[in-house]
């Protein structure tokens, strides 16, 4: 902090170093200091004094060429005069010069030189006037009588403050003429006398108040200043300070008195350097500046060092100025300087640091201080790339939580999450937030792929802990993303690249798992990239439609109501599969926009329909976290007159995820509307039965994860179907098993005990045309039509996989697999027979042989059974991301 100017001003080299309590002013009386200025004033005098004796000289010399003879005619008085006015004038100016004279008093100096300047006026007035008198001359007298009032005058002028000198001098000009002239000219010389006095002291009146003027206005500056001085270390807006030539404190502030307590006492006579801790090894400080030590040791002035203080409990930091204090011959007495506290500062400027490299919410590394901390890591000693993995994760159903629960408690789950991940990591990396609900974690020195896959299970376990949020339990998931250097690449960049990308995969693989990163994957995550974008096109271009597919009662086998299904027409790759749209719509924030069109369509199009026909509408959890959704639903009901009842809306449990008053208040909302409420996929959530108490379901809709395969020997799903059904009947729910596709699954659901099905065993989703027509066949009845029996589960895929046969490698797609073989397509016209080597991933193989093919088209026979729930609950993530399964919606 900068002194003011006129405090800075100050020059510490004019002051005697008698502390800081008289600030920088003289602290001697006031007679002293009027002692010095008489002293110096008669110093300056008796300077000056030769040119009242050079006048005297030159009126003698005018006097003797006035004589008409050319000889002054002078008596021995006036010559005796003469020589006693050239002498006293003459130790008038020695006295300028001889110490014993300074040594004086100052009013003894003043006495003597009142006798002395009254004794010069005499003498010389008197030499004139003898001389005139014996010359008998009354112009000589005259001219004497003008020349002494032109003396006193000069007198007068030389004297300067000291007018008593002056007006000694007058006295004695006086004394002399009055007993020499008569009356009459006594009185004109007194009068010239007078008048010349009068201009002559008027001149020095004025001198004077400009003088006065000059002290009153410097004693101002002096009374300011101080005033401002003690203002200022009063305020501890800093701190003053004083050495001796050894550089012992004699004088510090009251205010690092206050701070330090007890040990102020024990401050004085230490060195100023024992309160300042020293710096590392050098005397270069670190700011580049030479250190308080060496410019004490140099006498050299210093500004601004910054230093830490040594002599509090906490760490405080100072900033110092201060200079040399030296006397008028040069002597070195010591150092006079200042101080204020940076404490404050730097505190604010590690806060500054901390926000730029930190993350303020979770104290986490950020994004930029992550970065940095990679490179720094890939570099080796030597140059070369040092092996590193690259963790990203991203929370899986975070935005949830934000949209029902609202912001603040999204980030106090992100405090949490911060510290169960940093809990796993521990010293063996360094973990960072990227920003949202994203998360970073650097593994230096770590590429052993299993023991960063144990470190990611565990990772995943802990996150996926259920949290508990202002009362409220909140369940949410983590994907997590590898890449591993220099394998996966070199930079920072092509690792980070790469590790989002085997995000994305984990993401896809079903979320909750981490994948590896593997080169197939840039192809993938070009092809999202373009869906996307041809998807928001499709939006403004209305290439979606609606299919519906029936749902039909199992006691009378007539057609209760249809479920409204999304479908998108590509003008190039042709039908593309909601399972595989829907994902992108979700991460682009498209789900919305296509939901609402959904809704909106469905209630336009089904209400000519039979008044008995109830449409479904799949809600999604972003539009059920929408607090206008309930609006929207009443405005689409309006817009297309369809009756409330007729509408049903099947909401995941994935909206139970975080119970709270949000979600409760959104099902009274909806119900008041009179809309029903079916709840989709039950059993395959992550809530608790809990939410059944108070949630007014009118349906439970069973996942066909349950219903396929139910017919088969050695399986639970028939006793977990009849679950369902008894706790529907006693919540007064109706339930409705999807899925269906043949006729002994049929079979075993209506004797379960469900009151409706839908699946391909009575139709596939139609058009808007052909349901209606089915209505109207046999007034609503619909036969089955299918398989007998079921058949050995086969997933529906479309993944790169590698086919091996004779050492040449081919990248084909496989569109689905059984337990004993699959469909590949991209090799063409394969011999029956052919024995071939299938690569689902590098550490993933098997034989089989060729069925039949078909064009690119071409079946095969595994040489054995393959378990498909382990292969896709695989903790492999490799494997998850080749085999996982879709679901068609």
């Amino acid at each position: 902090m900068n002194l003011p100017r006129n405090i800075a001003n100050i020059d510490s080299a004019s002051v005697e170093p008698i502390g800081w309590s008289d600030l920088g002013l003289s602290a001697r009386p006031q007679h002293d200091d009027i002692a010095d200025r008489i002293t110096l004033d008669l110093r300056v005098l008796c300077g000056f004094w030769p040119m009242v004796l050079i006048v005297k000289l030159a009126a003698l010399l005018f006097y003797n060429l006035a004589e008409t003879d050319g000889l002054m005619t002078m008596s021995s008085t006036a010559v005796a005069l003469a020589c006693v006015t050239v002498l006293t004038d003459l130790s008038v100016w020695i006295l300028a010069k001889v110490k014993w004279f300074g040594r004086l008093p100052s009013h003894w100096q003043l006495r003597l030189m009142l006798f002395v300047a009254c004794l010069s006026a005499i003498s010389f007035a008197g030499t004139l006037m003898a001389a005139a008198h014996i010359a008998s001359s009354p112009l000589l007298a005259a001219y004497c009588v003008v020349y002494q009032c032109l003396t006193t005058m000069i007198v007068t002028i030389i004297a300067g403050k000291q007018r008593i000198v002056a007006l000694a001098f007058s006295s004695g000009v006086a004394i002399t003429l009055f007993p020499l002239l008569p009356f009459a000219a006594f009185a004109v010389a007194l009068s010239l006398f007078v008048l010349a006095t009068f201009f002559a002291t008027l001149q020095h009146i004025r001198h004077d108040h400009d003088e006065y003027l000059r002290v009153e206005r410097k004693r101002g500056d002096e009374k300011r200043a101080k005033l401002l001085l003690s203002e200022y270390e009063n305020a501890s807006l800093g701190w003053f300070w004083e050495t001796d030539r050894h550089g012992r404190i004699v004088y510090i502030s009251n205010t690092i008195r206050k701070l330090a307590g007890n040990t102020f006492e024990d401050l004085m006579g230490l060195p100023i350097t024992q309160l300042i801790a020293p710096y590392e090894e050098d005397s270069i400080s670190p700011s580049g500046e030479r250190t308080l030590g060496f410019h004490l040791s140099s006498r050299s002035a210093f500004k601004e060092i910054s230093v830490r203080s040594v002599i509090f409990q906490e760490e405080r930091w100072w900033s110092i100025s201060g200079n040399p204090i030296f006397t008028a011959n040069g002597q070195f007495l010591g150092f006079r300087g200042s101080g204020t506290d940076l404490t404050a500062m730097r505190q604010s400027q590690e806060k500054v640091r901390q926000l730029a490299q930190f993350d303020s919410l979770t104290g986490l590394s950020n994004r930029p201080q992550m970065l940095g901390i990679l490179e720094k890591t890939l570099v080796s000693p030597t140059g070369t790339t040092r092996p590193t993995a690259l963790f990203l994760l991203d929370l899986d159903r975070f935005k949830s939580v934000n949209d029902t629960l609202g912001h603040p408690a999204g980030d106090a789950l992100l405090k949490q999450v911060s510290k169960r991940l940093l809990g796993i990591v521990g010293s063996a990396g360094q973990a960072g937030r990227q920003g949202g609900d994203e998360f970073t974690v650097l593994f230096p020195g770590i590429y052993d792929r299993e023991r960063l896959s144990s470190i990611a299970e565990k990772v995943i376990s802990s996150i996926s802990r259920p949290y508990m949020i202002d009362d409220v339990q909140v369940t949410i998931g983590v994907s997590i993303g590898i890449a591993i250097a220099p394998e996966h690449g070199i930079t920072s960049e092509s690792l980070i690249r790469n590790a989002d990308l085997a995000l994305y995969a984990a993401k896809e693989a079903g979320r909750g798992v981490h994948s590896f990163y593997d080169k197939s994957m840039h192809a993938d995550a070009e092809d999202r990239r373009n869906l996307e974008m041809d998807l928001r096109k499709a939006l403004a271009e209305n290439q979606l439609h609606l299919v519906y597919q029936p749902q039909v009662s199992t006691v009378d086998e007539e057609i209760s109501g249809y479920e409204a299904l999304v479908r998108w027409e590509h003008p190039v790759r042709g039908s593309i599969s909601p399972a595989t749209f829907i994902p992108i719509a979700e991460e682009a924030g498209l789900i919305s926009h296509i939901g609402e069109w959904v809704l909106r369509t469905a209630c336009s199009e089904v209400s000519s329909w039979p008044q008995n026909v109830k449409i479904a509408v799949n809600v999604s959890p972003t539009q059920f976290a929408n607090p206008g959704f309930p609006s929207i639903v009443v405005n689409a009901l309006a817009t297309s007159r369809l009756a409330a009842n007729r509408l049903e809306l099947e909401i995941t449990e994935s909206v139970f995820l975080i119970e709270g008053d949000e979600t409760d208040r959104m099902f009274s909302r909806l119900k008041s509307i009179g809309v029903r409420l079916s709840l989709d996929d039950f059993g395959t959530g992550y809530s608790s039965l809990s939410y059944l108490k108070k949630a007014p379901f009118d349906k439970i809709k069973i996942d066909q994860s349950f219903v396929r395969g139910a017919a088969m020997p050695d399986t639970r799903n028939a006793a977990i179907i009849k679950s369902i059904v008894s706790l529907a009947e006693a919540l007064d729910m109706e339930t409705i098993a999807e899925g269906a596709e043949t006729h002994d699954e049929l079979d075993l659901i209506k004797t379960l005990g469900c009151s409706h099905v839908q699946g391909y065993i009575y139709s596939k989703p139609l058009v808007a045309k052909e349901a209606v027509a089915l209505l109207h066949n046999e007034f609503g009845t619909i036969t089955p039509s299918g398989m007998n029996k079921t058949r050995m589960p086969r997933r529906k895929m479309l993944r790169s996989i590698v086919v091996i046969h004779d050492d040449h490698r081919y990248t084909v797609q496989i569109r689905n697999i059984g337990v004993r073989g699959a469909m590949l397509v991209g090799l063409w016209h394969v011999p029956e027979g052919t024995e071939l080597t299938i690569e689902l991933s590098p550490d993933y193989r098997f034989k089989a042989v060729a069925r039949w093919s078909h064009d690119d088209r071409t079946g095969v026979h595994f040489d054995r059974d393959i378990d498909l729930d382990n292969l896709v609950h695989s903790k492999n993530p490799e494997m998850q991301r080749r085999v996982g399964s879709t679901r068609a919606a």
